[in-house]
């Protein structure tokens, strides 16, 4: 999947992928966003990563995150649950 970015350069993903992505309707997605309970960060890369970003979207204790290249295409992506992956670590 390739993103798009808006007039200020900041990434744009599609409100019904990235609501699949936090496990939410875009309604609720939207909810969310008016009330600044999902929030995002954008890192460039250095070293081995140089020329790729990486986008994190989070809401509450769900995080996505996607690996960018430089022809803006999603390269990897990974969906983590903070609450399920600490209860698991905590296990071992």
């Amino acid at each position: 999947m390739k993103l798009e970015r808006d007039a200020k350069g900041d990434f744009f993903v599609d409100p019904a992928i990235l609501a699949a992505r936090l496990h939410l309707t875009v309604a609720e997605l939207q909810r969310m966003m008016r009330l600044g309970l999902v929030t995002s960060t954008v890192e460039a890369g250095a070293g081995p990563d140089e020329g790729q970003q990486r986008l994190t979207v989070r809401r509450g204790n769900f995080v996505w995150r996607a690996v960018i290249d430089a022809e803006q295409r999603i390269v990897g992506e990974e969906a983590l649950d903070l609450v399920k992956l600490a209860s698991e670590q905590g296990r071992q």
